[in-house]
């Protein structure tokens, strides 16, 4: 009974792991550019800060300067419990700084729902608000990849995510090669096959419409994937711009690499408890499989969770031979072996095609490392994931954008 309950839990992990690289095959080409339109829409640029002061000069320098007629978009920097001189930077280069004091509702979810509040009172409302972090760096054209998807119907947008220090130390590298793998190989395919896109909590563009109507509503430790799963759920599929380019700043160090990650599984595990079935049945139901592929994005902590799980009993096994059950590798170790290879692969595949820099690619050798430290923090969020605590990740680098781009380019 139990070999069999393990062995249909392989069955399941497996036949999700090849649909998922069934998906990465769509990745391969890029349709063709949307149509360019004028400027006509109006932004509400929102950047979420909580004791920025190191990072957020460079980000406003960047904004102020963006290739868009300057009348038509307004920067807004929602200081968030700031306790530093972040509100006083913001005033400094002339932008709006909305001060937040609440230290009961803390993260980013509860802040953007107070200043779409406030912004909703304004007497100048904008066709769209787009989203950014503090931390972050973005291409100048933004807005004008912005003001085309929105004119041709788009209701909410991701930019594609970049690392603005992809070469600080091998962590940063790792999360730029995730984000490489996952602009190319999860976000592309699906928008080439008209399935819904996923936020990545920065980069993101929103029909001002849309978010009246339904409200922000997205409070946990992941907004980004709950806003996401709200939109799949009421028929709105969010969409990819892959040419609008958005860097993040990432952790330098392990130990603050994994406090991120373990918010974002906590948050994960969460909106799964909340949002699989409902989605999977409504798929089912009206045969939608943008819904239905909605549902198995969200579960995916779990696939990892209980694939970890069966991957360290398999390596028990055969260590202790006597502990005896059925394993999809000793059935079919050729099968299991070349889909691993394929997904390694993948990864410098995904670089090739978005013009990595060459000095990211020799931390794929210490890519697999990065990977294994998901089973542990995966684990841990798992019996933790009721604890919704936010909590702050540093950011230190100054960088501007011409530093990126002249780092990428070499």
């Amino acid at each position: 009974m139990l070999n069999s309950i393990l062995l249909g839990a392989q069955i399941l992990l497996a036949l999700v792991g090849a649909y998922q690289l069934f998906l990465t095959f769509f990745g391969w080409h890029r349709r063709v550019k949307a149509k360019h339109h004028a400027p006509q829409k109006t932004f509400a640029v929102l950047v979420a800060a909580h004791n920025e002061e190191q990072v957020i000069g460079a980000l406003l320098e960047n904004l102020k300067n963006l290739d868009y007629p300057k009348e038509l978009y307004d920067i807004f920097v929602i200081c968030d419990n700031c306790s530093d001189r972040t509100a006083d930077i913001v005033r400094e280069h002339g932008v709006h700084a909305c001060e937040r004091h609440n230290p009961k509702l803390r993260g980013k979810g509860y802040a953007i729902e107070w200043m779409l509040k406030e912004l909703w009172s304004m007497p100048r409302q904008y066709d769209a608000v787009v989203m950014f972090d503090a931390d972050n760096l973005v291409g100048t054209d933004y807005l004008k990849h912005m003001n085309n998807d929105l004119c041709e119907g788009s209701r909410v947008i991701q930019a594609y995510l970049d690392t603005k220090n992809p070469n600080d130390s091998w962590v940063t590298a790792s999360y730029a090669i995730s984000y490489f793998f996952s602009n190319r190989f999860w976000q592309l395919p699906r928008l080439n096959l008209n399935l819904a896109c996923y936020l990545g909590g920065t980069g993101m563009c929103f029909e001002t419409n849309l978010l009246k109507q339904i409200g922000w509503g997205a409070t946990s430790l992941v907004e980004d994937l709950e806003f996401s799963m709200r939109c799949v759920k009421l028929g709105v599929k969010p969409t990819l711009n892959f040419d609008a380019k958005v860097y993040d700043e990432k952790p330098l160090t392990f130990k603050a690499s994994a406090r991120q990650r373990l918010r974002w599984m906590q948050g994960h595990f969460d909106v799964c408890r909340r949002y699989f079935f409902p989605l999977l049945w409504q798929g089912i139901k009206e045969r939608s499989w943008t819904k239905i592929d909605a549902a198995i994005y969200s579960a995916n902590v779990y696939n990892f969770f209980f694939g970890a799980i069966i991957t360290v009993a398999i390596w028990i096994q055969g260590m202790f031979p006597k502990y005896d059950f059925l394993n999809l590798y000793e059935i079919s170790p050729v099968l299991i072996n070349v889909l691993s290879t394929i997904i390694y692969v993948l990864l410098p595949l995904a670089m090739l095609l978005d013009k990595a820099s060459g000095k990211t690619y020799k931390y794929l050798l210490l890519y697999p490392i990065f990977m294994f430290s998901w089973w542990p923090i995966t684990f841990f969020a798992f019996f933790t994931q009721n604890n919704k605590t936010w909590s702050h990740t540093q950011h230190t680098r100054v960088i501007r954008l011409e530093d990126v781009q002249s780092k990428q380019a070499s």
